[in-house]
């Protein structure tokens, strides 16, 4: 009986095990928003300086138009040897005027968020499709040819 019991316990935790294996991995990426921190910069008060010390570095920053910092907040699931799902995804935009102030700040989700979608596995090229023997020998005789610069091994000709 106790051989029996001993087994029985052996099962349970082995099922345990195995079902605590499939729960999903929940990773942050990018910047950690905390709402305190993003609800204390404000348009008009703030400026540059304020809102790298309140908030840090931002993700990335605007390279044309008003000057805007974006930080960029992923929160991402997935199971073992499954490709990560989105679960939440925010953008905090602050733009700046010419002068580093804070003009506006704007929350954005993943309702904004553009899915692309490749179209199978080459890309298109403009160009002749060449084979591999091609791209292999292509190049015999164009190297080097009698009456091209740089023929003979002397410079200039």
């Amino acid at each position: 009986m106790q051989a029996g019991k001993l087994f029985g316990v052996g099962m349970a935790l082995a099922v345990a095990l195995g079902a605590g294996a499939c729960t999903p991995i929940r990773e942050s990426r990018g910047y950690i928003q905390d709402a305190t921190l993003v609800a204390a910069v404000q348009p008009g008060v703030d400026n540059q300086q304020s809102v790298a010390a309140t908030l840090g570095r931002p993700s990335f920053t605007s390279q044309y138009g008003d000057a805007t910092w974006y930080y960029v907040s992923s929160v991402t699931g997935r199971r073992p040897f499954v490709r990560p799902r989105i679960r939440s995804h925010s953008v905090l935009a602050v733009k700046f005027d010419a002068a580093g102030n804070v003009v506006s700040s704007e929350r954005t989700g993943i309702d904004k968020v553009a899915y692309l979608r490749p179209n199978g596995d080459e890309t298109p090229t403009l160009g002749r499709e060449r084979g591999f023997f091609e791209d292999l020998f292509g190049n015999i005789g164009q190297v080097g040819a009698p009456g091209a610069p740089g023929a003979g091994g002397r410079p200039g000709g």
